[in-house]
């Protein structure tokens, strides 16, 4: 799932035991802390001792726009051809190796060091990476917050390496941020592309610091889209995660994937394999996801996320026959917080778990079938829904079946909780 900060210089190793999942090991890209896909779990909604949100607590500034500079951003290339030198040659002095040292390493020499990716997005000098690379997501203790590293540096194409701050991270989406001064590099910013309209098959084209061999060129096409893949770092998944066959080893987290026409659509992230090596699958943070996530760390110092306080499933039209839902498609709400947001609105659950077909579901419950008039058809569209889409503090119209009624119920939704009560199964 995760590796042990593997070291290129003389440091103490950090050990980290890998959680199974089924025979297949989910492994972080990177050399370091342990990877983080963190958005909520698709079946569950909530659970037991997620890891919070973390920033530092330093000034921010009022508006995204006095600090990324969109018009500074490269152009789309040009053409629809997928040409892998050229996206190279034009998009690699955008991307940096990051070194981050933790603990006392920068003082004596006796901490940690690790090694990731990551890529300038503004001419002001915001860089984006993996909430792990810089900090110790995945490793510290279940419900307690990550510690940022020590001292990070970025190193360019050209051997050059300064000194960057972290804003923030965020490990529910696994995105950092870093700020360099830009006066001390030139800087190469990479446009964003828009990960909402990747479609499998398309070739993509990765670059980043695999096992601290900087600046590599991977390959590949895109696997599969909108994967729900289980967090290391917390609780939470996420439903938009970019499968790729791209051979995505450990340095290349928090680096940059590229589209035919050198726009980034993810922030390489995990790979799932029984060797720990590239023949595994790999998968990146969508951009969209992380976009999201930096503009809420520069703008308010923090990133916040909405929460509705139910377990949801997703109904077939077998399941519908089954369980006598009135619609074949929708999301069938499992359980209701206490106290939360759903149980203040009136959301009701379903009654005892039965095995329908290996499938583990709470038949009887209100089925979700529009949030905000826009349709509902699975679990994972509630999800995105509310974290996507929707705020704290914001109240959104659920149009649910209950039985044979079509009711219409508005909830005002929560924050996110590090520590969510029992679900009371």
């Amino acid at each position: 799932m995760a590796f042990g900060n593997e070291q290129f210089v003389t440091t103490t190793m950090r050990n980290v035991s890998p959680r199974a999942l089924g025979a297949v090991a989910v492994i972080c890209a990177f050399l370091g802390s342990g990877a983080a896909l963190g958005v909520a779990r698709t079946t569950g909604w909530f659970g037991d001792g997620e890891t919070a949100t973390i920033v530092l607590t330093q000034a921010a500034p009022s508006s995204v726009s006095d600090r990324v500079d969109e018009s500074g951003k490269g152009k789309p290339l040009a053409g629809n051809d997928f040409d892998a030198a050229e996206i190279y040659r034009k998009r690699a002095a955008g991307v940096v190796t990051i070194v981050a040292l933790f603990g006392s390493r920068a003082d004596n020499g006796s901490g940690e060091a690790a090694q990731g990716s990551g890529f300038v997005v503004s001419r002001q000098g915001y860089i984006l990476t993996n909430s792990h690379v810089i900090t110790t997501a995945g490793e510290a203790p279940t419900g307690e917050a990550p510690e940022a590293a020590s001292s990070v540096f970025v190193a360019f194409r050209d051997g050059d390496r300064i000194p960057a701050r972290i804003v923030g991270w965020d490990v529910y989406d696994d995105v950092g941020l870093l700020k360099v001064d830009p006066k001390e590099h030139v800087l190469r910013p990479v446009p964003f592309g828009d990960s909402s309209r990747v479609v499998v098959g398309e070739p993509v084209a990765v670059i980043g610091s695999p096992f601290g061999n900087e600046n590599s060129l991977l390959v590949g096409v895109v696997s599969a889209t909108e994967r729900s893949i289980e967090s290391l770092t917390s609780t939470y998944d996420l439903v938009d995660a970019i499968q790729t066959d791209a051979p995505i080893n450990r340095g290349n987290s928090g680096g940059p994937m590229f589209d035919a026409r050198g726009r980034v659509i993810g922030i390489n992230a995990q790979i799932r394999s029984e060797s720990g090596n590239a023949e595994g699958v790999g998968f990146a943070v969508p951009i969209n996801s992380a976009k999201h996530s930096m503009d809420q760390l520069i703008e308010n110092g923090r990133v916040r996320y909405a929460w509705l306080g139910v377990s949801t499933q997703t109904v077939t039209p077998k399941l519908a026959g089954h369980f006598d839902f009135a619609a074949e498609h929708g999301a069938a709400v499992q359980t209701v917080i206490d106290g939360g947001p759903a149980a203040k609105a009136g959301l009701r659950g379903g009654g005892r778990e039965e095995d329908f077909r290996g499938i583990l579901f709470r038949g009887g419950g209100d089925l979700i079938v529009a949030i905000d008039g826009k349709r509902v058809t699975s679990a994972e569209d509630v999800v995105r829904a509310v974290t996507e889409q929707l705020f704290p503090g914001q109240t959104t119209r659920l149009t649910v079946l209950r039985g044979r009624e079509r009711l219409v119920i508005s909830v005002v939704l929560g924050d996110r909780p590090a520590n969510p009560p029992s679900s009371g199964r």
